[in-house]
């Protein structure tokens, strides 16, 4: 059962967030997806023990500035063993129009862990739902 984007999270660029460049800062979006997608990833494996294990390349497609709002998608690509890959994708949403352009994007992986730290395998009923996308 293949998954669509979901919308996981609105955020509002606020002066606290903006870099020396006028825009919002890298780092606070980073953090703001991680955040959400991480969130996420406990809610899709059912399980508080995931942690955030890979971040891919992240390229910034346009800025966001002060007063803008952010939205966050994301879309389950794989589920492992004890791991989930997801797609992530941070678009700014015009206010008056509706319309939303793509900031940035990324891949994570998140692994599931026990009290240790080590991985341990996700619920076979999670990885169920989503065999289809393990090819």
């Amino acid at each position: 059962m293949s998954k669509g984007m979901e919308q996981l999270a609105i955020k509002l660029c606020m002066t606290k967030d903006i870099g020396v460049h006028g825009n919002l800062f890298g780092g606070n979006m980073l953090s703001w997806l991680d955040e959400a997608a991480a969130t996420w990833a406990c809610s899709v494996c059912k399980n508080p023990n995931m942690v955030t294990a890979k971040i891919d390349e992240m390229v910034f497609e346009r800025p966001v500035k002060n007063g803008e709002q952010v939205i966050i998608y994301g879309q389950v690509r794989r589920v492992g063993k004890s791991s989930i890959t997801v797609y992530i994708e941070a678009r700014k949403k015009d206010f008056y129009s509706g319309e939303e352009e793509t900031v940035c994007s990324t891949i994570f992986i998140f692994v599931r862990i026990d009290s240790n730290g080590r991985s341990i395998p996700i619920d076979d009923s999670v990885r169920e739902i989503y065999a289809d996308l393990a090819n």
